[in-house]
């Protein structure tokens, strides 16, 4: 266990030994930030059916950022480590190959919600400067926070899975963001077709991760969509270890 909270420590703490990872965090910030402004300026003496908190995660900002930040975040975890040759040294440490992956996996995830943890604040924000916004629920926010943290746990895990096919970052980046949207494009099969009876429709819907925030934004933890994210969290981070694995035969 030692060795393993050693490799993440290393992993994380590379994010915040380079300007790369406060510049991920600011930009996560910003456009965020940016993202409300607009929002509740389009909103601002209209009416409209639902908390503005929860309208954000229905719109392509959150989802823009999230598809360009997570692509960043995991571009270096093992490309990174065979351009500089460091690679061949790890994977000899007496750890073994599972262990690397998953510190690499979780040091990503970590970095990815302290770029994100500032998120939280900002329904408080908006009630403490709001007069027509309502008292905020504590739980509505951690559930949709839940819900960024599930999707970005999917995220990141492919993102290490497509860094662990090359050594340019830039590749990986690249992939990492067509593996990504590719998930993210499956979510409008719901809404382009018709709803018809049968196993299709029901599938569709459960494939849809803008339907899975949707529940999370309103506060339902539904336990089929922890269960969809997790499940094929757990799939590339297996398709990452075969990958890592794959350097045994060459």
């Amino acid at each position: 266990m030692q060795k393993f909270l050693t490799l993440v420590r290393r992993e994380l703490g590379g994010y915040f030994v380079s300007l790369t990872g406060y510049v991920i965090i600011a930009g996560v910030q910003l456009l965020t930030g940016m993202s409300f402004v607009i929002l509740l300026k389009a909103l601002n003496g209209q009416p409209f059916d639902m908390p503005v908190t929860e309208k954000f995660y229905e719109t392509g900002f959150f989802w823009i950022i999230l598809l360009l930040a997570v692509p960043l975040i995991t571009m270096r975890v093992f490309a990174q480590e065979k351009f500089s040759g460091t690679y061949e040294t790890l994977m000899t440490a007496p750890v073994g190959e599972l262990a690397v992956v998953l510190a690499k996996f979780l040091g990503a995830l970590l970095f990815f919600v302290a770029a994100w943890l500032p998120l939280l604040a900002y329904p408080y924000v908006l009630r403490r400067y709001s007069l027509d916004l309502g008292q905020v629920e504590s739980g509505i926010v951690a559930s949709a926070f839940l819900g960024v943290f599930l999707v970005g746990g999917l995220f990141v895990s492919i993102g290490c899975f497509a860094s662990s096919l090359t050594r340019s970052q830039m590749i990986a980046a690249m992939n990492a963001f067509a593996l990504c949207m590719g998930f993210f494009l499956l979510s409008f099969l719901s809404t382009l077709l018709a709803p018809q009876p049968g196993w299709q429709t029901k599938l569709f819907a459960h494939i849809s991760m803008i339907e899975h925030m949707r529940d999370f934004s309103r506060g339902i933890v539904d336990t089929r969509h922890v269960v969809y994210y997790a499940s094929l969290t757990v799939f590339f981070l297996f398709l990452t270890l075969k990958s890592v694995e794959s350097r045994r035969w060459k």
